[in-house]
Formats: structure tokens, C-alpha cells, sequence
């Protein structure tokens, strides 16, 4: 069975030189919400089952296999088992880490983190968040999740104001998404780290899939390598919770689950000789 089509002829066009010239190709995919299903609690998060092994497979044909993600690169590595694939790339806070052969590399995270991390568990008792708020410490950034509050949405609504003074003082940014808002360091995201490794490696065609508003950095890189003449396709993993996702992607999969039957027609068409 071949690939599904673009709705795209850019999409498709990439997707064409991904399947011609496989050896030069860059795969990249954010973890939460498109390799591994979302959870109430990110620490218990896992792997939609059967695609790292995917991953692995693919990483035997393409040129490279990468995951972004604003978690640590660490904790993606951990949780999602990517170690066993081999060669993968890990770049972990937007780019700001990176998981390679076994080892991190990274530079100290910006005196406003510290700030944030002292000032925000105050914050969030001053304002009488929701019971099920909570605060999630990346190391590099902070997130706070509203998604197990009796109304995410709301919750979200009441904090955003606030958490986005508290960064401005820190001199942080505010990193929307899925019943989540994140204070972390300026200057990196998705896209500058996807452009960085395609540069890196030298890629002839570039692949990226995400599912949140963090993942539209990405796809506008891909929108501006294809502008230089780099076929490129996005993928969105879809949810009902992120629609401007959907409307910016090449092709769209029903979540990581639809992702993980996209990578094994992939795997199945460069196994054909």
C-alpha cells in the first residue's frame, strides 16, 4: 500500500523525492500529541504503541530520524524508549538541547527561569486557580496544564494574563498549547531548530509532523525551505484541540495513532525494490 496523497502538490512533491531519493531525506516529529497519544499527566506519557519500532525500521533507509519537542531532551529519549532507534536526533527544549549517541548537550538555561520558578506556585495560589492546575518544571522552562481542571479552557483563560506578565518580567516568552501555557527562553523554537539540522545534514527533502501550535514554527521552516527549493511535506497527527494545525499541514492524520499507519506505508514502500 502506498503513502496516503497530499491534499498538497508541494506536499506531494515531497513526498515523491522522500520516496525517490530516501538516503538524503530528514524525518522529524515532535513527541507529544504525534508519536505518543496526549495524557492528563505528561509524566506517564508513552509511545503510540508499535512506532518507535517504526522509527527504527525507517532510520535503516533515510537519511536522517529526528524528534523535536519542547521537552527535555532526556525525558522524550526516557519515556518514548527513542534510543532504540538508531541515529536519531534528539533536539529537546525547541533546540536548545540536544540528545546524541547517548550524551546531552546544552548550554545553562537564562536567570529568568530561576525567577519564574520561584515566583509561579505564588502566583498560582494568588489567583485561586482551579483544583487541578498544576505546574510542570522542565528544567530550561516552565508549563503550567489546566487539562485536568473541571474547565481547561476557563482555567487557561484566567492564568494567561498573568503568566504572560510574570515572563515579560522574567524575560521569557509564553508558549501556548493544548490546555498548557509554557514560560521558557526567547530565541529558539521548532523552526529555527528544524532549519539548523537541515542545514546540518545536508537534507534533500524534509518531513515534519506535529499537532499543537508550538509545531507551526516548523511548519512555516518547511514553507520557507521549499521557497529555496528543498521539497518539503508537514504532517499533522490531528486533534479536534489545535484546527489551525490541521488547516497549515500538507497531509493530515487522525493522531498518533493515523501517524503510526502513515509511517508503516512509508516503511512498506521503501522496502520495495
Amino acid at each position: 500500500m502506498q503513502p496516503p496523497e497530499p491534499s498538497t502538490a508541494e506536499g506531494r512533491t515531497a513526498l515523491d523525492a522522500l520516496l525517490t531519493d530516501p538516503a538524503k531525506a530528514l524525518v522529524a516529529f515532535d513527541f507529544d500529541g504525534t508519536l505518543a497519544p496526549i495524557v492528563d499527566d505528561p509524566r506517564t506519557s508513552a509511545p503510540q504503541p508499535g512506532i518507535v519500532e517504526l522509527l527504527a525500521e525507517l532510520a535503516g533507509r533515510l537519511g536522517t530520524v529526528a524528534v523535536v519537542t519542547g521537552r527535555p531532551a532526556a525525558t522524550a529519549v526516557g519515556l518514548g524508549g527513542l534510543d532504540r532507534v538508531p541515529g536519531i536526533i534528539v533536539l529537546g527544549h525547541y533546540g536548545a538541547e540536544r540528545w546524541a549517541d547517548g550524551r546531552v548537550l546544552a548550554a545553562d538555561p537564562p536567570p529568568g527561569v530561576s525567577l519564574v520558578r520561584a515566583e509561579l506556585p505564588g502566583l498560582i495560589d494568588s489567583l485561586q486557580a482551579p483544583e487541578g492546575t498544576w505546574i510542570e518544571d522542565k528544567g530550561r522552562s516552565l508549563a503550567v496544564h489546566t487539562r485536568r481542571t473541571a474547565e481547561p479552557d476557563a482555567a487557561l483563560a484566567l492564568l494567561a494574563p498573568h503568566l504572560s506578565a510574570l515572563a515579560e518580567r522574567a524575560g521569557l516568552r509564553v508558549e501556548p498549547g493544548r490546555m498548557v501555557i509554557e514560560l521558557r527562553p526567547p530565541g529558539v523554537d521548532k523552526g529555527a531548530a528544524l532549519s539548523a539540522l537541515v542545514a546540518e545534514r545536508a537534507a534533500g527533502s524534509v518531513l515534519y509532523a506535529g499537532d499543537d501550535l508550538g509545531d507551526l514554527p516548523a511548519f512555516d521552516a518547511v514553507a520557507r525551505l521549499r521557497a529555496d527549493g528543498l521539497p518539503g511535506l508537514t504532517v499533522c497527527a490531528a486533534s479536534s484541540e489545535a484546527a489551525r494545525v490541521v488547516e497549515a499541514a500538507d497531509l493530515v492524520v487522525p493522531g498518533p495513532a493515523g501517524l503510526a499507519e502513515f509511517l508503516g506505508s512509508l516503511a512498506r514502500a521503501l522496502a520495495r525494490p
